[in-house]
């Protein structure tokens, strides 16, 4: 990594001696965009998400919108950096979005979409095709694409922003491990990461998308998620996303 370079936060080579306009779109509870303040006092970072769950106090360069990313843009200035991460299931319109992060970025700009493909799987057969975690998996990804959310965004964005416009397009995919199976420490850790937020999130990911997409009960929604649970703390099931 060059000198003047982010080593951390960003796989862009942002240019860490001159200010920078940063919008974080998707910002959540703004703790990227805070490091990013903190991390770039002489920068300006907005933080852009449909509801507010930001901390109150911030740093003094940091600030937050309460808006939807698919709505018009009405910035008047263009950024010089715009970062999006995890909002699979979340946008209906990608390469809109694209094209207005396009529009909305100064020329010699970086974009940076850090996304999923939310299809589960295994390199050495452990998730078979009956396995609670993949069918329950498979079912919200196809309820989430029954109302237009696009589940796979990962493995489309290098085309959709080539497509717009985009130059020194650079697509890096990693596997990501559910659970504390891998032997290697750092996967090891993330697996542990992503086993948590899994775990924790699965009735607020699966509720609505069942009762109300796949017209089942709470009660249903209840039973399938007990056996997903089994099967997350599982070390022999060795399930991957990317």
């Amino acid at each position: 990594m060059a000198a003047g370079t982010m080593p951390t936060k960003t796989a862009a080579p942002i240019d860490v001696d001159r200010p920078q306009r940063i919008l974080d779109i998707g910002t959540g509870n703004g703790i990227w965009a805070i490091e990013m303040g903190d991390l770039l006092p002489n920068s300006i970072v907005i933080g852009n998400d449909l509801s507010a769950n930001m901390p109150a106090f911030v740093p003094p360069n940091v600030k937050f919108e309460v808006d939807d990313v698919e709505n018009e843009w009405i910035y008047d200035q263009p950024f010089s950096y715009i970062f999006c991460r995890y909002m699979a299931a979340s946008i209906n319109d990608w390469p809109q979005l694209i094209r207005r992060t396009y529009e909305n970025i100064e020329p010699g700009g970086w974009a940076e979409f850090q996304d999923f493909d939310l299809t589960y799987y295994s390199e050495d057969g452990s998730l078979g095709p009956e396995n609670p975690l993949l069918v329950w998996i498979t079912r919200a990804c196809n309820a989430a694409e029954a109302i237009g959310r696009d589940t796979r965004p990962g493995s489309k964005l290098k085309g959709w922003f080539e497509e717009t416009g985009f130059t020194n397009v650079v697509h890096r995919r990693y596997k990501l491990p559910i659970g504390t199976w891998p032997r290697d420490p750092v996967l090891k850790q993330i697996g542990l990461y992503n086993y948590m937020q899994i775990n924790q999130g699965l009735e607020g990911l699966s509720m609505r998308l069942f009762t109300n997409v796949l017209k089942w009960t709470s009660e249903q929604v209840v039973v399938m998620l007990a056996n997903v649970r089994k099967q997350l703390h599982d070390p022999t099931i060795h399930a991957i996303l990317d």
